[in-house]
């Protein structure tokens, strides 16, 4: 079942987030895929199967469960789940830009290159 959301402006009145490599839109995909969009059209599929089913996925793990996964929201231009976790919207673009599919790596205690938000 693909999904489709939609970023919504967290802006305010007159000022524009305009910044290129923004995620636009995101549909679901199945298999933990997500296909997104920017702000200045780059494209591509974002698999994220090795990270959530990684023994170290951390905060990433509970997005096996494909209901949570699919609640996949846009938060100023960055794509975020309910349960706090987050991919760096810059390194998506660069991700995607560069190659059209991109394979989130797995999350190692030596290489957390993944990072968790803030709450």
């Amino acid at each position: 079942m693909s999904s489709e959301t939609v970023a919504q402006e967290n802006i305010a009145v007159g000022l524009r987030t305009a910044a290129a490599w923004r995620v636009r839109a995101v549909n679901v995909l199945p298999d933990f895929r997500l296909s997104v969009t920017c702000n200045d059209g780059t494209n591509g599929i974002v698999d994220m199967s090795a990270l959530v089913n990684s023994p170290d996925a951390g905060i990433y793990a509970t997005l096996k469960d494909t209901q949570l996964f699919q609640k996949v929201s846009i938060e100023l231009g960055a794509l975020t789940w309910p349960n706090g976790a987050d991919l760096d919207p810059l390194w998506t673009h660069e991700e995607i830009s560069k190659n059209k599919t991109w394979s989130v790596p797995e999350v190692s205690p030596q290489n957390s290159v993944v990072k968790q938000r803030p709450k």
